[in-house]
């Protein structure tokens, strides 16, 4: 298994040498840009930046000493551009978002966990038909019904996952366990998507053994995180015709067993939901209206059954851990600032008292100001997608909302970008950013949502400003349902439960592990961890 994966690396390293040092020569306006040291001329900055301890730690520190926007080293001394400044987030994003495609390793990558899904880079034929299932006309007839559904299935998924939070605090001596609240929210929030998105059960909460939550487990870390040397191999992707590319899947080495493994998986209980969905016929949910959608286009446009079966992982890969790892994030800050989390509570009470028993409404979450600017504020400091990259597909002049300072000493609001130059957006860094959030970027502070200027703000993410769910072109098309169904999550379980950190022992201290989403875990755990006190309330 070694054997091979060095010689490729070896067939490979001579053909990319060559290639990068005549593509160096392209990129003086780049070089010119201030950037960190690197110490390694074979991995540039991919161990201090794909690989960090704890999400931020590099980019943060870069941010500091260079500005919005920063040079960093890829592998074999590439020179790549990196991006915190909302203004160029706008333009890569939003305004020129197909002139940016996902590079090569990238867009492999995630074609080896969703197929042909939306993820990939067959994008624009493919949203057209998504964009239809969600236009003006359907959410006219469907919106409205579909945010009730969702409202319910998440509300009655959250009495149940209460429940059996007080059944297992019933059970504990000291009434207050530790729970890890990362397993329990995305079995939970599996089957909210199942039940409102495509009106099938997972069973998730009743059996955390079942086989759609086992294709889940773990998968982010043993299929993406696996040190310095992999991103060496990854830089020669560009370089592979793409029927090669698709052979990778098969190198015997775990990470692709585990891509190859979740995939025939994931396909084949996709299946079984659109099958479901044929039969019943005139559903309102996702993949009901999707495929009517797709019965109407024209045949050369059309999803293939192929691609809708792909949508449905993408989807369930997309809209439940985000979900999930975003409010695991939201009660590990309550937990700490408890003085927050009463005014939350007096809040829902209120809310409560005016609404009576039952399942809070979609008017009702949104009444609820205080939980939103909470939430809000938990997103910005911990975004679930910490970074996103790109690739110049043409040349191009990148623009700027604040000066950064050249080698020279000039100031800049404008970067040319040859065409193949890699783009990393740090939308970390983006979040922490001063002139957009104020100098206290780096703290947690609800407040700011209630006084914030959005005239100042560039208009960048899809929700709050935020990037969570990306922008542009491909901005995540479910961000509402996930709104949602986070606002009756965080409804429903502050008013029932009350949460406090567990002594902090280098076994429970949190670190912010960045994988593809940015997921908590502890030192030596192999697992996503997050692990709170949580308390029944009177």
């Amino acid at each position: 298994m070694q054997v091979i994966f060095l010689s490729l690396c070896l067939f490979f390293i001579p053909l990319g040498i060559i290639v990068l040092c005549v593509r160096r020569r392209r990129r003086f306006n780049l070089y010119e840009l201030r950037g960190p040291d690197s110490r390694s001329f074979w991995l540039g900055h991919q161990a201090e930046y794909v690989y960090q301890r704890e999400t931020g730690e590099s980019e943060f520190k870069w941010m500091r000493e260079h500005g919005s926007a920063w040079r960093v080293r890829g592998c074999m001394g590439e020179h790549r551009l990196m991006v915190a400044d909302p203004k160029a987030l706008q333009y890569i994003l939003h305004i020129s978002g197909y002139n940016f495609p996902k590079s090569p390793d990238a867009s492999h990558t995630i074609r080896m966990l969703t197929g042909d899904g939306l993820a990939g880079e067959i994008h624009r034929r493919q949203r057209k038909v998504m964009a239809a299932a969600f236009s003006v006309p359907h959410l006219k007839t469907f919106l409205t019904q579909f945010q009730r559904t969702a409202a319910k299935a998440s509300g009655l998924t959250c009495q149940q996952l209460a429940q059996k939070w007080k059944d297992e605090i019933a059970t504990d001596k000291n009434q207050e366990p530790i729970l890890n609240l990362s397993a329990w929210l995305s079995r939970a929030t599996l089957d909210i998507i199942g039940e409102a998105g495509f009106d099938f059960d997972f069973g998730a909460l009743d059996n955390s053994e079942n086989s759609v939550t086992h294709m889940y487990d773990r998968l982010f870390v043993d299929s993406l995180y696996h040190g310095p040397l992999d991103a060496l191999f990854k830089s020669f992707w560009r370089y592979l015709p793409e029927p090669i590319l698709d052979l990778l899947v098969y190198l015997p080495r775990r990470e692709y067993r585990r891509f190859r493994n979740y995939l025939r998986d994931i396909r084949e209980v996709s299946r079984g939901i659109v099958r479901k969905s044929i039969i019943k016929g005139d559903g309102r949910d996702i993949m009901s209206v999707l495929l009517r959608a797709n019965d109407s286009e024209n045949p050369q446009t059309k999803l293939s059954d192929g691609e809708v079966v792909d949508q449905i992982g993408t989807l369930l890969l997309a809209g439940h851990d985000t979900s999930a790892n975003s409010l695991t994030w939201f009660f590990w800050e309550l937990a700490k600032h408890p003085e927050w989390a009463r005014e939350i509570r007096e809040e829902i009470a209120d809310v409560r008292a005016r609404v009576g028993a039952g399942n809070f409404s979609i008017t009702d979450l949104e009444g609820m100001s205080t939980m939103l600017a909470a939430l809000k504020e938990s997103m910005r400091l911990h975004p679930i997608v910490w970074q996103l990259s790109r690739i110049a597909a043409r040349d191009d002049v990148i623009p700027l909302a604040y000066p950064v300072t050249t080698k020279s000493g000039e100031e800049i609001l404008a970067i040319h970008v040859p065409k193949g130059t890699h783009i990393d957006m740090s939308f970390c860094s983006y979040s922490r950013l001063p002139e957009v959030w104020g100098e206290d970027a780096g703290k947690w502070n609800p407040g700011r949502f209630r006084d914030i200027d959005r005239e100042k703000q560039f208009s960048v993410g899809l929700y709050a400003n935020l990037l969570n769910f990306s922008g542009g072109v491909r901005g995540c098309l479910g961000w509402r349902f996930s709104i949602i169904e986070m606002q009756a999550i965080a409804a429903t379980l502050l008013e029932n439960f009350e949460f406090s950190l567990p002594p902090q022992t280098p076994e429970s201290r949190i670190t912010r592990k960045p994988l593809v989403l940015m997921v908590p875990m502890v030192e030596g755990s192999a697992y996503p961890w997050m692990g709170l006190k949580v308390r029944c309330r009177d």
